[in-house]
This record gives structure tokens, C-alpha cells and sequence, in this order.
């Protein structure tokens, strides 16, 4: 893999580490965002990866604020409920795009089956982290087809092509089929991460995600293999995220969390059979608004 405006990619690779899924003896995933040094890569906040591994997944009802989440499957199929009534499942090639805004519930979980996937995030901006929170199932999203490749667009816009899903800063999100040698296209403003789902593509692993810093405009790849792009502007706001809430002082977060322990503004999640997530304890010192990099 290499980039046509030099031959050294300049890739900061991000190992993630091993987290439960949904509380203890849970699935296992891959956090890689955030992590230790590098918070975000455009809007794209929390990345975990999962699988493929023969798995459960459920996860009970718990709240988010100032988000939206991006479920994406290579294998298996998900349910997703929400406090806004929605029931959807979610299966490999479609989108399930979940708008936190001001405050929404949801659970997901699976039959026994092999799962394989990401769940991402993307953090609103300042002036639409407030909209009114919403759903939207897209079972079928465009393609970005050139030699060596094929993308297909599941957030915001690649070689001019464009996701049907609503987006509130500009960023790219898509699954890239590489099949030979392949130049995909980058829009330079943005800074990037890829993720190997399977197969081998040269330059990459699986596990880690490799950060591209902004200034590309190709990417050059070489294999067979389906690998996950992200990018977008540099977000240029402070951000407090703690559990699944994305906020902007310590007294929000403490205030999102009275209210989803109380019991308000947050909905109810029917049809999932058991008790919702109990938010864990606030730590000891005031949590602080930080940037794209620590």
C-alpha cells in the first residue's frame, strides 16, 4: 500500500486493546478509537472492531448523547431497538445510523452466530449535537467502482460518490473490496484510517487501525481483501466523551448522567428482554475537554 503523492504512507498505526462488549462476560471487540495518543480521525470518535467469532451479542439498553453510532456487518445479523420505537436488523451491506442528538436509548443484540463487524461513532459538531435524535436504515448504499477496487460509500462522500445518510460534518466512511492493484481516491483536506476486515491487502494487518494524516489525494493498495476507510475533516472542537456520552464540560456529563439513572429523557427501549445499563461511577477529578490528539 502506498500513497501516489509519496511512497511511504507515513501511517500511524493505532493497536487498540481488548474491551467487553455490553459488561462483563461479554463478546470481545477491538477499541482503536480512542486510544492512547490519537482521539479522533475527522468527526469518527469510537471505532470497535469484532470477529469473525461465533458470538451472542447483547447488549441491554443504554443512553447516548451528542453522537451518532454506525453499525456495519461483514457477518451476521444485529437487532437494534430504540426509545424511539424503532425495531430494525441489520445485515452484511446495509446501514443502521442511529442520531443521538439530545438524548436517545437503544439495545442491540444477536442470535448465537458468527458476527463480524465495526460499530463506530461520529461526534456531532456544536451546532447540531442538540437536533431531535432519529433513526435510518439504508439496505442499500452506492458504489464507487474503479480499477482494483470497489467501495461502497456508507457515510458521507468518496470519488463523488455520495451516502443517502444524513451527515453533519464532511467525512467519508466505506467498505472497499480491493481485487488486484487499486488507486482509490482521497480527498486531501481530510485526514484518514484503515481498518482490514479480511483477506490480504499489502501495508495493513488485522487489528490495528493505520492513521493517514490530511494531504493525500490517492491511495494506492494491492491484494484481495476488504479493508474499512474513515476520514473526514479535522474536528477542530474540544470534545468530553465518557461512556456513551459525547458532551463538552464535566457538568454536562454529570448532568446526562442524573438523568439516564433517574430515569428521564432518555425513553424507554420495549421489546428487550431484560434490565437497562446502569451508568458506571464518575471519576474522582472533573473530566476536562480534549482535542483530536491528547
Amino acid at each position: 500500500m502506498s500513497n501516489s503523492d509519496s511512497q511511504d504512507t507515513g501511517g500511524e498505526v493505532l493497536t487498540g486493546r481488548e474491551v467487553p462488549l455490553g459488561g462483563p462476560r461479554a463478546m470481545m471487540v477491538r477499541r482503536t478509537l480512542p486510544g492512547q495518543h490519537r482521539r479522533m480521525i475527522g468527526a469518527w470518535c469510537f471505532v470497535d472492531a469484532y470477529g469473525p467469532q461465533r458470538a451472542t451479542m447483547r447488549v441491554p439498553p443504554h443512553p447516548h448523547t451528542g453522537l451518532q453510532t454506525v453499525s456495519w456487518l461483514v457477518a451476521g445479523e444485529v437487532l437494534h431497538l430504540d426509545s424511539l420505537g424503532t425495531r430494525q436488523e441489520i445485515r452484511p451491506g446495509q446501514l443502521n445510523l442511529m442520531t443521538a442528538g439530545h438524548g436517545i436509548s437503544h439495545s442491540e443484540e444477536s442470535p448465537e452466530t458468527v458476527l463480524h463487524g465495526v460499530q463506530l461513532w461520529v461526534a456531532l459538531p456544536d451546532g447540531h449535537r442538540d437536533v431531535a435524535p432519529g433513526f435510518e436504515h439504508h439496505p442499500s448504499l452506492p458504489v464507487l467502482a474503479g480499477r482494483g477496487f470497489e467501495a461502497r460509500v456508507v457515510m458521507g462522500s468518496l470519488g463523488g460518490v455520495v451516502s443517502p445518510a444524513t451527515a453533519y460534518s464532511p467525512l467519508v466512511g466505506a467498505q472497499i473490496a480491493v481485487d488486484g492493484d487499486g488507486e482509490i481516491p482521497l480527498d486531501p483536506a481530510f485526514e484518514h484510517g484503515l481498518l482490514l476486515l479480511d483477506g490480504t491487502v499489502d501495508g495493513l494487518e488485522p487489528g490495528p487501525l493505520v492513521y493517514l494524516p490530511p494531504g493525500r489525494s490517492r491511495l494506492r493498495v494491492s491484494g484481495r481483501g476488504r479493508l474499512l476507510l474513515i476520514g473526514g475533516e479535522p474536528f477542530a472542537e474540544e470534545i468530553v466523551m465518557w461512556w456513551n456520552f459525547v458532551g463538552r464540560s464535566h457538568d454536562e456529563i454529570v448532568a446526562f448522567r442524573k438523568e439516564w439513572m433517574e430515569g428521564a429523557g432518555f425513553g424507554t427501549v420495549v421489546g428487550f428482554d431484560g434490565a437497562p445499563l446502569p451508568a458506571p461511577v464518575l471519576p474522582g477529578t472533573r473530566l476536562r475537554p480534549r482535542g483530536r490528539v491528547r
